[in-house]
């Protein structure tokens, strides 16, 4: 979060950069030549693997794409359900909560969504599919009809796969959403993969993927964010899921107890702790031993410390804007 004085706010115009090494903030194109910046010294796209991109809209993937030869690299792309029905306009709960028809409607229109997506994509190129995963806080935002709960402590509250377990209505709808994107995209749906979010074990793992009835041609992987998914990362893989990814902003502050969305304990929240890369480590290697994929969340900051501290990945994730400095390196 950068928190600026009011008396300071007609200054701040034109680029500007934090610089989370030296903890500045830069105003200015000049803001990247420095010694100290956050792409001084960027990884080789060697060292990054086989890179997955976090999107949040189609754009994301043209921007991508349009890095030239090197996007190839890029074989993966992570998209929230939630940001799907940002850009279409839906209201999930109220969607879920409106009977036969509007849990159809829901499915299709984020199938629409991901075909759109699909068709945007490189040779080589899926897209995974991080599953509904609405705390109550932010629900009560986008939500005018279905009840929503007030809770005091959303973070740690009825969302992620907790959520999905007693979802009927969600059940239905992903079911719908796979039917038309078999319909629509014939063989090329098997590019369209999905994850289980904010997930504790195996047997969270094992019962969604028996409630939701997903098919067992289709990938379905896991986000580990928790301290109980790190020490059960050994039996989520066996338990059959075909990708691991890490979550890091949600890990540290779980095993830091400091809320990431708060700038009081913005100090408390350090994403190299070695607790925090002790979790990430125990991962990696638990995931290679087991022979399933694993790919890790880096900041564009602290990239070069995971590379040079952790096991290696599969890959890394990173959002759109800082892959797109890593591909565009070195370039004219």
């Amino acid at each position: 979060m950068l928190r600026v004085d009011q008396a300071d706010l007609a200054d701040v115009v034109g680029e500007v950069t934090l610089d989370l090494e030296s903890q500045s903030v830069v105003i200015g194109a000049h803001a990247r030549t420095g010694a100290s910046g956050p792409w001084a010294a960027a990884p080789s796209l060697d060292a990054l693997g086989s890179a997955c991109a976090v999107i949040a809209d189609l754009r994301d993937i043209h921007t991508i794409n349009a890095c030239g030869p090197d996007a190839q690299r890029v074989d993966c792309f992570f998209i929230r359900e939630e940001f799907l029905c940002l850009a279409a306009a839906l209201r999930p709960l109220d969607s879920l909560h409106g009977g036969p028809a509007g849990i159809e409607v829901y499915g299709q229109a984020v199938a629409d969504r991901l075909c759109a997506f699909a068709d945007a994509l490189l040779p080589g190129q899926r897209l995974v599919l991080r599953l509904l995963d609405l705390r109550s806080d932010h629900a009560a935002g986008v939500t005018e009809l279905a009840p929503v709960a007030v809770e005091p402590n959303p973070e740690l509250g009825l969302h992620g796969a907790r959520w999905l377990l007693g979802s009927a209505a969600y059940r239905d709808a992903l079911r719908a959403m796979l039917a038309s994107l078999r319909k629509r995209l014939g063989e090329d749906a098997r590019r369209v993969h999905l994850s289980v979010p904010f997930l504790n074990d195996e047997r969270e793992f094992t019962r969604l993927r028996t409630h939701l009835e997903v098919p067992s041609d289709i990938p379905l992987s896991a986000f580990v964010e928790t301290p109980a998914a790190v020490h059960a990362t050994a039996a989520i893989c066996a338990a059959g899921a075909s990708e691991l990814f890490v979550g890091t902003k949600d890990l540290v502050q779980f095993y830091l107890a400091a809320d990431r969305t708060n700038h009081l304990v913005a100090d408390s929240y350090q994403p190299r702790h070695p607790a925090v890369l002790d979790g990430v480590r125990r991962v990696v290697e638990s995931a290679r031993a087991a022979g399933t994929p694993v790919r890790v969340f880096a900041l564009g900051a602290d990239l070069a410390h995971y590379l040079h501290r952790l096991p290696t990945p599969d890959g890394y994730m990173m959002c759109t804007a800082e892959l797109r400095q890593v591909l565009l390196q070195g370039r004219p």
